[in-house]
């Protein structure tokens, strides 16, 4: 594309590789009906389907977010280049967010700073007032009166906009279901309306009318007001909070793909081999669980930073260097976090190395290699899926810890950790400055809970155990 270069970061590339990876795995569990019944029976939960909504949100604006690239800009001695800022998709979507810097703080829907500062007045005298805002509010003459009336006129046009968004995508819906059932479209809607329809269809279109109606009012507001406020150097705290979603998502999914190697073929190979083999693999999980896992994370990031301030010349801009300590992080955290799966893999592998069929395996002279992969590794990707699911959130929260105590991503890239970092001076002000720890708890929240509800539904579908108690 003419005027634009693109950019592939290194977490970028395994970010797209985990969605193939996603993707192909959907392809296969749809050909092979053991995967296929536990995924219909996730299907049918109302809660684990809204849950399915909000994490695909998320998950669309990483990718968005994921799509880097660099703008054209003239160069020195008048020749032609590219601007050194990375930009991304996302950055260009909400570019009214990502614009309107102030000079600092400033209260969410304020139309002033939030400190009072010397302002020259019409008849050149000074005095200490609150200055207006560059961008927030500033199409207001009389913020004081015109304010409030002025939200609430766009709060309502917001809401319709919602109402338009989630009407249209609950028409393409039915529309899409009605062709498919070879049924007329009202017969369709009415069955969804009535929850009678195989999928809970009105948890989900439910799902999508909140969303709808928040992105609606988003879309309203936020180019006139920061609806979030400011921080500091006068950033918008919405920009930063949903520009965090990348890194929150990329903690909780690459980490994972570290981890999994480790755990799924140490915990398979300790538990079918035994001896000496299972041995050596108790002794390193044993030792590496009982070093608290802090101390590692912390000696192993210090260990980076002192390598990338003696190479800083091997990184060309600033987000190169911040990918790069993402991406470590995640590692660090992969290699520190695989134990406790490794330690179900090993169990569930003694116990079905002594089962009929893999006796008859043996004694048909398959080989061992041959009997992991084809006979103990699906009997125990239950385990392996319902890890996944749980240990996300509890990485997207080990992330804003990590960082909160300066051993996490770079203070350059945004995220949640460094947003409550930053926020921990501001609740010490007088006024107090809120909104900065406020957004990131609550799309932090919302992203941990929705992975929760997810997790619950995957697991009662996928475990055997709970499916014999039913």
């Amino acid at each position: 594309m003419s005027g634009i270069e693109p950019v592939l970061l290194k977490t970028d590339v395994l970010f797209f590789v985990l969605i193939a990876a996603m993707v192909a795995y959907g392809s296969y569990a749809r050909r092979h009906e053991h995967l296929r019944a536990p995924w219909r029976q996730v299907a049918r939960q109302p809660l684990g389907m809204a849950a399915a909504v909000v994490l695909a949100i998320y998950l669309a604006i990483a990718f968005l977010d994921s799509l880097h690239f660099r703008a054209s800009a003239s160069a020195p001695h008048g020749g032609a280049g590219y601007s050194h800022d990375l930009n991304s998709v996302f950055d260009v979507l909400v570019t009214p967010l990502r614009d309107s810097v102030e000079r600092t703080y400033s209260a969410p829907f304020a139309a002033e700073a939030y400190a009072k500062e010397i302002v020259e007045l019409a008849d050149g005298s000074n005095s200490r007032a609150y200055p207006r805002l560059e961008h927030g509010g500033v199409h207001l003459r009389d913020p004081a009166s015109e304010r409030g009336p002025d939200i609430a006129a766009r709060l309502i046009g917001g809401i319709l906009l919602g109402l338009a968004l989630a009407s249209a995508l609950a028409a393409l819906v039915v529309a899409v279901c009605a062709r498919r059932a070879r049924m007329p479209w009202q017969a369709v809607a009415l069955g969804m309306l009535r929850g009678e329809s195989p999928l809970p269809w009105r948890a989900i279109l439910g799902t999508v009318l909140a969303i709808s109606l928040l992105f609606g009012c988003a879309v309203e507001l936020a180019p006139y007001y920061h609806v979030f406020g400011t921080d500091q150097v006068g950033n918008d705290v919405l920009y930063q909070a949903l520009k965090s979603i990348r890194t929150g998502l990329l903690i909780g999914t690459l980490t994972t793909l570290v981890m999994l190697p480790f755990a799924v073929v140490l915990g398979l190979v300790a538990g079918y081999f035994g001896g000496w083999v299972d041995d050596v693999i108790q002794y390193l999980y044993t030792t590496l669980s009982s070093i608290p896992g802090v101390l590692l994370v912390a000696a192993a990031a210090l260990m980076l930073e002192v390598y990338m301030s003696r190479h800083a010349d091997a990184y060309g801009s600033l987000a190169a260097r911040a990918d790069l300590r993402l991406l470590a992080l995640c590692i660090i955290l992969g290699v520190t976090t695989w134990t406790g799966l490794c330690r179900y893999l090993r169990g569930e592998a003694l116990k079905l190395r002594a089962v009929d069929f893999i006796e008859a395996a043996r004694a048909f002279g398959v080989s061992n290699g041959k009997i992991l992969a084809r006979h103990i590794l699906p009997n125990i990707m239950h385990i392996v899926m319902i890890s996944i699911v749980l240990d996300f959130s509890g990485l997207v929260l080990a992330e804003a810890v990590l960082t909160y105590i300066d051993i996490g991503v770079d203070p350059s890239m945004e995220s949640w950790g460094n947003m409550i970092n930053g926020a921990r001076l501001e609740l010490a002000r007088e006024p107090v400055v809120w909104w900065s720890l406020g957004a990131a708890f609550v799309l932090m929240f919302a992203l941990v809970l929705a992975a929760n509800i997810f997790a619950d539904a995957v697991r009662d579908a996928f475990d055997p155990r709970l499916r014999d108690l039913e």
